[in-house]
């Protein structure tokens, strides 16, 4: 016996192919589907619309495609309202909950769609009090009421834009191919839209940061007040502090790359330290700290998190050696995002992307271009990946920021 469904969505649904994967979704879980309306948007303002009937073989097949549909855009006709389980413990959801994607989302409720607040993938949504909110698993309570099911819930995808700021790099997915100074100069035209629109400009770092020469241009954006706060790791704050008191970086000699003698002991040197003066501000205040990017940061005020990791020496005082403490603090530094810039750091890197809404744009810059496939794979969709070298790229942005800002006065 066939089971039939009639679903709606709503969009720039031809020119981001979600069209498209809606019919190819449909026949990769053996359905058909019938085109009952479509209407076509006739300028770049204007959305789509379509309504499609689907039938699948049985009624299992179909909760796995509305599943899959969903996430598309694509969502049953019936207006519904959302069904709403009460969690009866801490941290245990019903089985059938529903989980979040980092698309835009809405539930119907009280006969009314009302917008998910704090958007992020893996999340669960809880309703309370006419409004609604992504929740982790974790900080679920008992008593809270959760959405389950696929009845109504509307998740709207990132449309592509069609001509904005014509950057044709956020169409073209990963490639080592593109050149760095088009990949440069387009990223800081990203960093000064987010900047005119309000909106925060967050940096992922890794060490590579410091290993390949790149302290200096993420010093110069922290100076001219292009970071709005650093997610970064205890290896960042190591090597930025060893270099700047002993100048290696994993006791090997930044201004030749040469090793130091006994080299190999100057990173415990370093968070000696920094234990010593009370943590990295009280080494700033107390001047024993006189440069780098965590100076700088302290300097300017600009917030940094350190995140902890099974494989960290010592670690600094400042780091966050509770994951989920840690994750809660990159989560904080996240509001409001306008771009995020992940530099060398496939682990962080990836850990943010989790934390993001989907219309938050994401710059990668890696010499692996394995990173941002990575990054993307794992359900960040918006990030872009720019296959160079860290310290390259870094060293060339503060001047592309400089020339832009100059332009903009004119």
């Amino acid at each position: 016996m066939q089971n039939h469904e009639v679903v709606e969505a709503e969009g720039h649904l031809i020119d981001s192919h979600l069209m498209e994967e809606i019919f190819d979704k449909v026949v990769e879980y053996q359905g058909r589907f019938e085109v009952e309306q479509f209407q076509i948007g006739r300028t770049n303002s204007d959305s789509s619309y379509l309504r499609l009937k689907v039938e699948t073989p049985d009624k299992a097949s179909m909760e796995h495609l509305l599943q899959q549909l969903l996430a598309l855009g694509c969502a049953p006709v019936d207006n519904s309202d959302a069904h709403l389980k009460p969690i009866s413990n801490d941290c245990c959801a019903p089985e059938d909950f529903y989980s979040t994607t980092n698309h835009r989302t809405m539930v119907r409720h009280r006969n009314q769609w009302i917008d998910v607040q704090n958007q992020r993938m893996d999340a669960l949504i809880v309703v309370k009090e006419n409004q609604a909110y992504c929740r982790r698993l974790r900080d679920i309570k008992a008593g809270d009421l959760v959405v389950a099911g696929m009845r109504g819930i509307r998740v709207i995808p990132e449309s592509k834009e069609r001509d904005r700021l014509s950057f044709a790099f956020m169409s073209n997915g990963i490639s080592s191919e593109r050149q760095v100074e088009t990949a440069v100069k387009q990223a800081a035209a990203l960093m000064g839209a987010a900047r005119e629109d309000g909106k925060k400009i967050v940096v992922v770092a890794g060490p590579v940061v410091v290993h390949t020469g790149g302290a200096r241009g993420l010093i110069d954006l922290i100076r001219n007040g292009w970071v709005s706060a650093l997610l970064t790791g205890n290896a960042l704050g190591v090597h930025d502090i060893e270099a700047a008191l002993l100048g290696t970086s994993l006791g090997v000699r930044l201004s030749d790359g040469r090793q130091e003698e006994h080299g190999h002991r100057n990173h415990m040197r370093a968070i000696n330290m920094i234990y010593c003066a009370g943590g990295i501000r009280g080494a700033v205040e107390k001047g024993s700290l006189k440069s780098g990017i965590l100076f700088e940061c302290v300097r300017h005020d600009v917030p940094f998190v350190l995140a902890g990791s099974l494989r960290d020496d010592g670690p600094l005082p400042d780091t966050i050696t509770d994951m989920n403490a840690a994750q809660d603090a990159y989560a904080e530094q996240l509001q409001g995002a306008g771009i995020v810039l992940c530099l060398g750091s496939m682990l962080h890197s990836i850990a943010v992307g989790n934390m993001l809404p989907g219309w938050v744009k994401i710059v990668c810059v890696d010499i692996n271009p394995a990173v941002a496939t990575k990054v993307s794979d794992r359900g960040t969709g918006q990030a872009i990946g720019v296959v160079t070298d860290v310290g390259l790229f870094l060293n060339l942005l503060p001047a592309e920021l400089k020339a832009l800002t100059v332009e903009h006065t004119k």
